[in-house]
């Protein structure tokens, strides 16, 4: 059996007064990438077209709230998904060594996120939306997003990938995802969190640290 993890976030890493309060990683977590393939070809072939004739790829921050609806009721419908979410409040970071290197803040919230998906038994393929431009630096978020996704599941192989989002629909559905989420946590707006059915397409939320 196979699983597919897109990965992307909403928010950002600094921690001045300009900054988000919240930064959310959003895992959407998928059986079936083709389900999620057509998601986005119906949008962009039907109801969508105009909105969408230019864009090379759908993201949350520059999509009508009516297209952000419609993809959330057709995730509930696809029923082949599930989301886990970490959502890291800025103010409450203690951590010297944390507070003084973001590719290090990042890991350890996508770390926590890993953590919280439960996997028996399969093959999984992530990715991650291509943000890192250094190798090293992707090396480092690998390793460690890679033992703590092993850490309390079975898990028989592991391959990451780090993609341009604009190539996979996967990507571009957990971006309206973490801005759902986003949305709710840094503004109290619950709109688009709110049409997620949990008993078709289950979310699981991790805090830290409120």
């Amino acid at each position: 059996m196979n699983k597919y993890i897109y990965i992307d976030e909403s928010g950002d890493l600094g921690l001045s007064e300009m900054s988000s309060n919240v930064l959310v990683i959003s895992a959407l977590i998928a059986d079936d990438p083709r389900k999620l393939d057509r998601v986005i070809k119906n949008a962009r072939r039907h109801k969508f077209s105009k909105e969408l004739r230019k864009a090379k790829e759908i993201k949350f921050n520059k999509s009508s709230p009516e297209l952000r609806k419609h993809l959330i009721i057709k995730l509930n419908e696809t029923a082949i998904c599930s989301g886990v979410h970490c959502v890291l409040y800025k103010n409450d970071l203690r951590s010297d060594y944390l507070k003084g290197n973001k590719h290090k803040l990042y890991n350890y919230a996508a770390g926590k996120l890993a953590k919280s998906v439960t996997l028996e038994h399969c093959n999984v393929e992530v990715r991650i939306d291509k943000s890192k431009g250094k190798q090293i630096l992707r090396e480092d978020f690998n390793r460690y997003f890679e033992a703590n996704l092993r850490d309390g599941s079975f898990i028989d192989g592991i391959k990451i990938f780090h993609s341009q989002s604009e190539n996979f629909s996967g990507l571009q559905l957990a971006d309206l995802l973490s801005g759902a989420v986003y949305q709710k946590f840094n503004n109290n707006d619950s709109t688009y969190v709110n049409l997620i059915n949990q008993s078709t397409f289950p979310q699981y939320f991790e805090i830290l640290w409120k």
